[in-house]
C-alpha cells in the first residue's frame, strides 16, 4: 500500500489529478482502467518492488481496461525524471509508514480509492471467484467485500477485477 500510495501521488502530479485512484491492492487506474500495477517479493530481511507503468503505451486485448499517460492525453512522461519522482515519493511514504504505523497509510490509502459500493470480481489462489461491493479495508489492509446476500467476505490475497 506504500508503493501504490507513492505511484498515486506521482501519477496526479504528471497531470492525472482525480482522474486517478487505488484499486487493492496495489493497482493505480486512471479513468477507471489500468494505468500501473505493483509486484512486491520478500527477499530475506528486504522487500523488492516491481513497479510497471505505462507511461507512452498501455496493452491491448487484455481481461481489464487498461491506460497510458499518453493515450489519457498527458503526454508521455520522460522515465528517468518519473523514476526520479516515484523513487522520492516512496522515500516520503515509508518514512510515514515508520514514523506513522499503518493507520495513517490505511486512512491515506482508502481516500485515494475507488469508491466504496464498486462492484468487484475478486479470484482467490485456488481459482475460486467471488462477486459483491468494494466495502473498503479492515484494520490490517485486507479487501472487504460485501456479498449479494449481505456478509462481508475478507479477502488477503488475489486478484480484483472492477465490473
Amino acid at each position: 500500500m506504500v508503493a501504490a500510495l507513492a505511484l498515486h501521488q506521482v501519477a496526479v502530479a504528471y497531470g492525472g489529478g482525480g482522474r486517478v485512484r487505488l484499486k487493492w491492492p496495489n493497482d493505480v487506474l486512471l479513468d477507471g482502467a489500468k494505468l500501473s500495477g505493483i509486484l512486491l517479493e520478500a527477499v530475506d530481511d528486504a522487500v523488492v518492488i516491481g513497479f510497471g507503468v505505462n507511461l507512452a503505451h498501455r496493452p491491448e486485448n487484455l481481461d481489464r481496461e487498461t491506460a497510458s499517460f499518453a493515450h489519457a492525453g498527458l503526454g508521455a512522461p520522460d522515465p528517468a525524471a518519473f523514476l526520479s519522482d516515484l523513487a522520492d515519493a516512496l522515500a516520503y511514504w515509508l518514512g510515514r509508514w515508520r514514523g506513522e504505523g499503518l493507520g495513517v497509510i490505511l486512512r491515506e490509502w482508502r481516500a485515494r480509492a475507488h469508491a466504496v459500493g464498486t462492484p468487484l470480481r475478486t479470484t482467490g489462489a485456488d481459482g475460486h471467484q467471488i462477486e459483491g461491493l468494494f466495502e473498503g479495508l479492515d484494520d490490517d489492509g485486507a479487501l472487504k467485500l460485501r456479498l449479494a446476500d449481505g456478509t462481508i467476505h475478507i479477502l488477503h490475497a488475489g486478484d480484483v477485477f472492477l465490473i
